[in-house]
């Protein structure tokens, strides 16, 4: 129920006109995972949003495709955790994870594997309009950064937040002092407890953007470059912080921005 409840929670880091949820009783399917080798689970639609019970699970979706979730262990024999993912179709896809050398590779979800869902509200953001304003915003002039990290020659930051209508557009940089490619393997946004109590698994609520514009793949050697992602309206709990991580592929310079409420309230209104 506590998951239920964090996806209700945080309903507009998803969707613009929220989420309605149905109680109902959720039988989790069980999947094991290793750190040598990935799983995939299929989904029927494109994934929405993915809540990792433990920080012992590294989860992605397949570069290219929405519906494929790629899951790894960060460690061996971690303790049972869970693994919560909604998909467009409005289905709750809830996981019971445990470690094994042997792991479940390819599991495919379909209508009859798990019988749960929830109604979303419709989506009505205009694509064009949501490029129109992330162009702007990667014009806009700001104040310097809101929040920043360097590593290795490498400096990630938030160089300002913006708002039109119900979309917050979100400008990164990321610049690259050295003489090394930084090949972008993975960049996320979620929502994080400041303290984790003990006992208690770490809680990461996922929040997916609409759009990414300027995206690329690799900030090339002694370059910076600009990315906006158009992110769904919402705002940072009490006791939360927004955290901004970016993965480098194949490398080990992996960065970290963390962003609280007070931060995100100050977004500049876009003309």
């Amino acid at each position: 129920m506590k998951t239920i409840k964090a996806v209700v929670l945080f309903g507009l880091a998803f969707f613009l006109n929220g989420i309605s949820a149905n109680a109902q009783t959720v039988i989790p399917v069980p999947v094991t995972i290793t750190t040598a080798k990935t799983t995939n689970i299929i989904f029927p639609q494109a994934i929405i949003s993915v809540d990792r019970g433990s920080r012992y699970i590294l989860a992605q979706k397949a570069k290219g495709v929405e519906n494929i979730l790629q899951v790894k262990a960060a460690r061996d024999s971690f303790p049972e955790t869970n693994l919560s993912v909604i998909t467009a179709d409005g289905r709750l896809n809830s996981f019971v994870v445990n470690y094994s050398s042997q792991p479940t590779l390819n599991l495919s979800i379909t209508e009859s594997t798990v019988k749960n869902s929830i109604t979303f509200s419709e989506t009505n953001y205009n694509k064009a309009d949501v490029t129109r304003y992330a162009k702007l915003a990667l014009k806009e002039n700001t104040n310097g950064a809101v929040a920043r990290y360097k590593t290795a020659g490498i400096r990630f930051g938030v160089q300002g937040f913006f708002i039109h209508d119900d979309v917050i557009y979100c400008r990164l940089e990321i610049e690259n002092r050295t003489n090394i490619g930084y090949d972008i393997g993975q960049l996320r946004f979620f929502i994080r407890d400041q303290q984790k109590a003990k006992r208690t698994a770490t809680q990461e609520i996922e929040v997916t953007p609409v759009l990414a514009e300027n995206s690329i793949e690799t900030v090339k050697a002694n370059s910076t470059q600009a990315i906006v992602f158009a992110l769904p309206k919402f705002t940072i709990p009490d006791k939360k912080y927004l955290v901004l991580q970016l993965m480098e592929k194949n490398g080990g310079r992996h960065l970290e921005v963390r962003v609280k409420n007070r931060q995100l309230v100050q977004a500049k209104l876009l003309p």
